[in-house]
Formats: structure tokens, sequence, C-alpha cells
């Protein structure tokens, strides 16, 4: 019985992040209420602050699993294709998970912004990510691996925005090329 009770408890939990995740993605975080996540979940409201003491906690258990989702894809050889940083940086952007990130990117931007402390820390996780997979010596005289990674993080997060807004204004894979072409040998 109390398995059974476990399961449902953890079922639950992940319908609630689910639910949240979308809504957040499609609304952001301060355009969605408990109202809108338990519907979408099919769970009661209250069972948002039981699980998540309140909205912010909910939003960092989803920042947190969705984060472990992205450096989980990361760490697999699949990943980023080859491997290759600008493979994975860019492989990025397709993820769905993705989306979540450049809608709350609008609101953590903000300085009263409840989620910017949360947010840092993301973008700090993204770069570590990828900062480990760049070789300081194939990188040109003068450029650091923490200022490249910096770089490479925030051109596919300006990519991405652009292709959410106008996906048939941009081609993901020219942009990989280009990327590539520019690139010194050994990252592209």
């Amino acid at each position: 019985m109390a398995t059974r009770r476990i399961q449902r408890t953890e079922e639950s939990r992940r319908l609630l992040l689910t639910a949240a995740a979308e809504l957040f993605a499609e609304k952001g975080y301060r355009q969605t209420s408990f109202i809108d996540i338990a519907e979408k979940a099919g769970i009661s409201r209250g069972s948002i602050p039981w699980h998540f003491g309140n909205k912010l906690g909910l939003l960092e258990a989803v920042l947190d699993d969705r984060l472990h989702t992205v450096l989980t894809t990361f760490a697999s050889p699949e990943g980023g294709r080859s491997g290759n940083p600008l493979d994975q940086v860019m492989g990025f952007i397709r993820l769905p998970v993705t989306r979540l990130f450049i809608t709350l990117l609008a609101e953590a931007v903000e300085v009263d912004s409840p989620i910017r402390a949360h947010y840092a820390r993301l973008h700090t996780a993204l770069r570590q990510g990828v900062r480990a997979r760049i070789p300081a010596e194939a990188l040109p005289p003068g450029t650091t691996p923490e200022a490249f990674t910096i770089l490479l993080v925030g051109a596919v997060i300006g990519v991405h925005a652009q292709w959410r807004v106008a996906p048939e204004a941009v081609d993901l894979e020219a942009v990989r090329t280009t990327i590539r072409a520019l690139l010194p040998a050994g990252l592209g």
C-alpha cells in the first residue's frame, strides 16, 4: 500500500512538473497560475504547495528537472552528435525544453525578477557543460575557453530566439555551417 502511495505521489509530482514547464514556456512564469497548472495536470491545485511549497519552489523544480535533461543530453555520446561543442550547442536549440528557457529569459533579465538567480544558475550550468568540451589548445592565441564559451552559448541563445520568432527565416543548418566555418580548427 505504501509503495502505491509513493508511486502516486511521484506521478503527481511529474504531472505537475510537466504541466508547469509547458505553461511557463507558453505563457511565462508570471502569467501562469496554480489553477492553470492544476487544470493542465489534472490534479488538485492544493497539490502544488504540498509538493513544492509555492510557485517559486515549483519553478525551481522545473528548472532543475529541465537542466538535468539538458546536461544529461550534453553528457551522452549522442547528445552532441560527435561530442563537438558546436554540435551540442546547436542541438540544444531543437530540444523542446529550450523554448522554456527562452520564454523565461525575458522575465529573468528584470532586476527584481524572482527567477533571476535561478536563471543565472542555469546559464552557469550550460556554460560549464559546453566549456568541458572545449580544448584550450584549439583556440586562437589570446582567446580564453571561458570567453569562447560565453560567445558560443550567447550566439546560440540569439539564434534560438530568432528561430522561435520566425522559423521560416532561420535556416539552422546554414547557421551551423557558418559558425563551423568561423571556428578555429579543432572546434568546428
